[in-house]
């Protein structure tokens, strides 16, 4: 039954986005987009809880947002880690235990509402601009993203290149924003009037349409060298994003795996990781 309604509701918000585009295509796209950043999960457990109380924790503002950070201390340079959509830093936890056996120093934060930062929207502008306040306070050497936090983490280089950032490293990312947008316009069924008025939306709020935000395109001017592990089975990103922004990126280098999936918490990424930070 839970399958079943879970697979008939976004074919309802397609249907109902459908019709509103009728009467209103401002109106639609506030909906759309609304519903499109509103994650349903990702917020701490309990037994997730439990690691993360290892760390020092601090809440630092960013614009209308309080969000949280947690730090382990390390002897050697800072690694700041992004997690993905629906996820919260709990999802570092592997990675965490191997940085810290390493000896470096690492910086988490739960992305805007995400795990015990407010907010109830979500997107890669407002997790680029926390991920800025991040940077300036806590000046990391090297940052790691996952899937949406990937994305993040290139674009963040790209809008701000002057930071103290030494390396990239992106598993599992996306890389063209038209192309979630229409795995957002499948599940939900709706038309290309609603995708329209979206592509409006997205450049009177933000300045760039649903064509224009391109990992890719940024990653040309990126400096600093990067790592980019994907799978070429990943069923919720596709492994061309990561081989796309390898051609445009100069210094970066690519991981290709099979049948790791999407998460990546095997012990062989980790380990990869470890020795790029090292290299």
């Amino acid at each position: 039954m839970k399958n079943l309604y879970n697979s008939i509701l976004p074919l309802a918000f397609g249907s109902y986005f459908n019709i509103l585009s009728l009467f209103s295509k401002e109106v639609v796209a506030h909906k759309a987009y609304t519903l499109f950043c509103t994650p349903r999960k990702g917020r701490i457990l309990p037994m997730q809880a439990q690691f993360l109380e290892d760390s020092k924790k601090e809440k630092v503002a960013v614009g209308d947002m309080n969000v949280q950070t947690y730090h382990w201390d390390g002897a050697k340079e800072t690694v700041l880690l992004l997690h993905g959509w629906e996820s919260n830093s709990f999802r570092w936890r592997n990675l965490i235990g191997h940085l810290r056996r390493a000896g470096f120093q690492v910086i988490a934060f739960d992305a805007p509402a995400h795990g015990n930062s407010s907010g109830s929207l979500f997107n890669v502008i407002r997790y680029t601009e926390c991920t800025q306040t991040i940077v300036s306070r806590y000046n990391p050497d090297y940052i790691i993203g996952h899937s949406v936090g990937g994305m993040t983490a290139l674009y963040h280089q790209y809008r701000f290149p002057e930071n103290s950032l030494k390396k990239v490293v992106s598993i599992g990312a996306p890389a063209e924003f038209s192309d979630v947008m229409k795995r957002y316009q499948d599940l939900l069924g709706f038309n290309d009037r609603v995708l329209n008025a979206l592509d409006t939306y997205y450049k009177k709020h933000f300045g760039f349409g649903i064509d224009d935000f391109s990992t890719a395109e940024y990653a040309k001017s990126i400096t600093i060298p990067g790592l980019l592990i994907h799978d070429e089975l990943d069923l919720i990103a596709p492994f061309w994003a990561s081989k796309k922004v390898h051609k445009q990126w100069n210094n970066s280098r690519l991981i290709k795996t099979k049948g790791l999936g999407h998460s990546m918490h095997q012990e062989q990424v980790n380990e990869q990781i470890i020795d790029y930070l090292k290299s």
